[in-house]
């Protein structure tokens, strides 16, 4: 009997299975394959815009992606570095064989984690509540709880023109019995549709007809447990290449359009409308003469790069004529050829905000099986379901992030309110609070909460409050440093721009202005800080009027949130709601006044209505 079983050991389900082990719950990992934890099936990287955000929160919330990506990088990169700090965001190109054996060898030495080779087949069930796992050989293991995390694999077909094979992602086995073992006590699935591009042969490109993507050059992590030693240093790290199609190309795909799984009628399921393939692109934006493309590396361990944007479903030998219309690439060997790939998800509008099951008790769902596209939103739901089904072994409350805390938030309220008839994916314009939910924050967001629950040790947690007592000293010492005008300070200033120091001030005050920072100002304070308290201190005190509002209109959002809405109202007998708000309340049942009013079709007069339901 265990108190956790997770089902998957992909992203969601690695993080899943730690959580709830660090929690000293006794947690069994099924899946298929050790060999194949943390595989990497499409895009070999970590992070970019949002996604990077969820990683570091991951390792606020003591997670294992933001390590493994760190250890495992080939190159590190800061994305919009010209934009406000609400949208940085950090990426790194993965070396995806040595991230899976990091993976694999963290889940067999994690304490309380047994993990079970084997397929699980059904998701065992009484009396509407979960109790256990039934694998393809018979076996069955029982739990308190169970985490389902089976990614792509329900009832997946691989694509390629007009031919459908029974697979999962990397030539890896399917199982139907267990998305019909859901079905079977009322769980809705549907059909999603995801792809992959060809890899080809390093050695057989020419790069020098590609624009050369090198990293950045600073020490770049997404732990904060990562030491500079740690990670690939700059001058080693690897080099990406853009290219772009060609006429050419577009002519290939137009010609072969019919040709296309998808556009050939084969493909029932919905595609990723953030991730489109390349004919999608071609048919969706047919006013654009080129696309670009990224050559990425996928491994030292393999001679593979892998094409970026350039996912497909055409057959063989139309996708041997596409690449070689590349640039760089018209000599190219072709590795491992495109596929779409087609699977079951869960309706995600049948799930808590804690990602337990309306319909099956003590069932967690996480990952692309509830609609999701990407590791990092996998990842970070997986943490979230294994701790809940952690607490809910103890009868305690679960873990739930509010829109202003977490990206995480904001994707399983997304998920949760509003549903997903695509996959979904994380975009920074999806939260309303971006400026709140930043790439250097992440620790002040959730580390408390994560220390609070047994998600991350006392020793981190001490290493987080010096850090806070660190950042709070030296805007205590920089409010009371007295700049004076003078010389040292005007060059300073007008090197930036700026009009010479009419008057003194402070340091802090002083270093409100943008181009302005901790470092130029060191030798008139006579010190110098942490980069990365100074990159913090600089941060708050620049951008402290719009964070303070994003505060305020945060708190008046929570506002509504703590207006909790009973679980059992009976939607249909309130006559003055809108005939539309009474069917979608009585399907999604919100938890709170504050969740009812994100519901798609909700109006303010049915919230007002809501409201003094509540009052009364």
């Amino acid at each position: 009997m265990y108190d956790v079983i997770v089902i998957g050991g992909g992203h969601a389900g690695i993080e899943a299975a730690m959580a709830a082990a660090r929690m000293n719950k006794k947690t069994a990992l099924i899946t298929l394959d050790i060999n194949m934890v943390g595989s990497m099936p499409c895009n070999p990287s970590v992070g970019g815009p949002a996604k990077g955000i969820v990683v570091r929160e991951i390792d606020a919330l003591g997670g294992i992606m933001p390590i493994a990506a760190d250890r495992t990088a080939l190159q590190f990169k800061m994305l919009n570095t010209t934009k406000g700090p609400g949208v940085w965001s950090l990426r790194v190109q993965s070396d995806k064989i040595a991230y899976k054996r990091f993976m694999k060898n963290a889940l067999l030495h994690q304490p309380n984690l047994d993990v079970i080779e084997n397929g699980a087949a059904k998701v065992l069930v009484e009396n509407q509540k979960a109790i256990g796992v039934e694998c393809i050989d018979g076996t069955i293991v029982s739990g308190k709880t169970v985490v389902l995390t089976s990614g792509t694999y329900m009832t997946s077909n691989v694509l390629r023109g007009h031919t459908s094979t029974k697979s999962g992602p990397e030539d890896q086995p399917t199982i139907d019995s267990l998305s019909q073992s859901l079905r079977d006590h009322g769980i809705r699935t549907f059909r999603l549709k995801t792809g992959t591009p060809c890899r080809v042969k390093k050695e057989t490109i020419d790069f020098t007809k590609g624009e050369e993507q090198p990293g950045t050059n600073e020490f770049l992590r997404f732990s904060e447990t990562t030491k500079k030693e740690e990670v690939l240093p700059f001058e080693k790290q690897e080099i990406c290449h853009l290219i772009y199609t060609t006429p050419q190309t577009h002519q290939i795909i137009n010609e072969h359009l019919h040709e296309s799984a998808m556009y050939s009628g084969l493909v029932k399921g919905v595609g990723p409308r953030y991730c489109p393939s390349i004919e999608d692109k071609l048919v969706r934006f047919s006013d654009k003469p080129r696309h670009q493309l990224f050559l990425e590396p996928e491994s030292k361990e393999l001679d593979t790069i892998y094409i970026q944007g350039f996912s497909t479903s055409m057959p063989i030998d139309v996708q041997e004529q596409m690449v070689h219309s590349l640039p760089g690439l018209e000599h190219c060997v072709i590795e491992k050829y495109a596929y779409a790939i087609e699977y079951d998800a869960i309706d995600p509008l049948q799930m808590k905000t804690s990602l337990e099951s309306k319909i099956i008790e003590n069932l967690f769902t996480a990952g692309q099986v509830n609609g999701t596209s990407g590791y990092e939103e996998a990842a970070g739901q997986g943490l979230i379901a294994g701790a809940n089904a952690a607490l809910k072994v103890d009868g305690k409350d679960p873990l739930i992030l509010q829109r202003d805390e977490a990206y995480i938030g904001v994707m399983i309220d997304d998920l949760s309110t509003k549903g997903t008839k695509e996959p979904y994916r994380l975009l920074t314009s999806r939260a309303e609070y971006r400026l709140l939910l930043r790439h250097d924050n992440a620790d002040q967001r959730l580390i408390e909460k994560a220390y609070a629950i047994g998600l991350v040790s006392k020793k981190r947690y001490e290493q987080f409050c010096q850090k806070m007592e660190a950042i709070k000293n030296a805007k205590e010492e920089l409010s009371q440093t007295h700049i004076k005008p003078g010389q040292e300070i005007d060059s300073i200033l007008e090197n930036l721009g700026y009009e010479p120091l009419k008057h003194g001030c402070s340091a802090l005050e002083l270093l409100k202005r943008p181009k302005l920072t901790l470092e130029q100002l060191a030798p008139l304070i006579h010190k110098t800080y942490d980069c990365e308290v100074a990159k913090e201190i600089e941060i708050e005190v620049k951008y402290e009027g719009y964070i303070n509002k994003a505060r305020r209109d945060a708190d008046h959002m929570r506002s509504m949130e703590k207006k909790k809405l009973p679980e059992e109202i009976d939607y249909q007998s309130l006559d003055n709601l809108s005939l539309e708000a009474r069917q979608k309340l009585s399907d999604i049942r919100p938890r709170t006044l504050g969740q009812a009013s994100r519901i798609s079709g909700i109006n303010p007069s049915d919230i007002a209505i809501l409201a003094m339901y509540i009052k009364k």
